[in-house]
């Protein structure tokens, strides 16, 4: 199972989490606080993560992400970044 390491104000919490699910659904899962405006729908950008480490490990950026003007390489949607392998992210205050 891949382990996902949410890092929120210099707070690192480590949790493992099925394949396929999304970063959201993850930090939702784990009560790691991240905020979804537009309930994960990847209308907004208020899920917004830094990847840190493990970006590869992450599905494929979306037209949603790309629309949303979300493109820079360590840059993901929470909605919408599916966890396959190993990551750290930052959670990003909007």
């Amino acid at each position: 199972m891949p382990k996902v390491t949410f890092n929120v104000n210099g707070q690192k919490t480590e949790v493992e989490a099925p394949a396929g699910e999304t970063l959201l659904q993850i930090a939702l899962d784990k009560g790691v606080p991240i905020e979804h405006a537009c309930g994960g729908n990847g209308f907004c950008t208020t899920c917004l993560c830094k990847v840190e480490k493990g970006g590869e490990n992450l599905g494929e950026r979306n037209d949603k992400e790309e629309n949303m003007g979300v493109i820079e390489e360590n840059e993901r949607l929470g909605c919408q970044a599916t966890v396959e392998g190993d990551v750290e992210v930052e959670i990003v205050e909007v």
